[in-house]
């Protein structure tokens, strides 16, 4: 279902639904991670849920927090809170281990890899893409990676929906990086 037009990035509040037949498989990426096989195989199955919680916070800094959820399936999910403020924060996945981010707010103009700033509605230029950079902690993890993304409303089909573009990175994967765009369906506000 399309987003409406009063879902941007600067209210992406809401409730929204990964659509597997648009978006790339991401199975590379997550294995490159050091998830499981059983893990990757049961995300393969089931259908990520996302809940968008978008505020700013007394000290006027812009949050973006996100409970993702299979559905049904009996493994937990995992949690994205975002500060849009470019601070570094570790944080601990169950699913990724420690985890090293930063998030901001930037102008489509800045983003130097092509992937990462084409096919985004007006709105998301003008309201300035989501970037955000993570890597897994060095020395803490197994697998060494980084993923950069970009958050924002594309044209998919016809219809206006939330997109990720993903470029990843891995001392594992030698041939160049891992170009992922990741689209959910809007459901419902929360």
């Amino acid at each position: 279902m399309a987003a409406p037009p009063n879902v941007t990035t600067k209210a992406m509040g809401g409730r929204f639904i990964m659509n597997k037949a648009l978006s790339s498989d991401a199975d590379d990426i997550l294995r490159l991670q050091g998830v499981s096989w059983f893990k990757r195989r049961a995300i393969s199955m089931f259908t990520l849920n996302l809940r968008v919680k978008h505020y700013t916070d007394d000290d006027g800094v812009e949050h973006i927090d996100i409970d993702q959820t299979l559905s049904g399936a009996s493994i937990t999910g995992t949690s994205e809170n975002r500060a849009l403020d470019c601070h570094e924060r570790d944080e601990y996945d169950d699913v990724f281990g420690l985890v090293t981010e930063k998030s901001r707010r930037i102008p489509v103009e800045e983003i130097t890899d092509e992937f990462l700033k084409k096919d985004w509605t007006q709105d998301t230029i003008d309201d300035d893409i989501i970037f955000i950079d993570s890597w897994s902690a060095p020395g803490k993890n197994s697998y060494t990676w980084r993923a950069v993304q970009t958050w924002g409303f594309s044209m998919v089909n016809g219809e206006r929906r939330h997109v990720r573009h993903v470029t990843f990175t891995s001392p594992q994967k030698q041939d160049g990086p891992i170009h992922a765009r990741l689209v959910y369906d809007y459901i419902t506000p929360n």
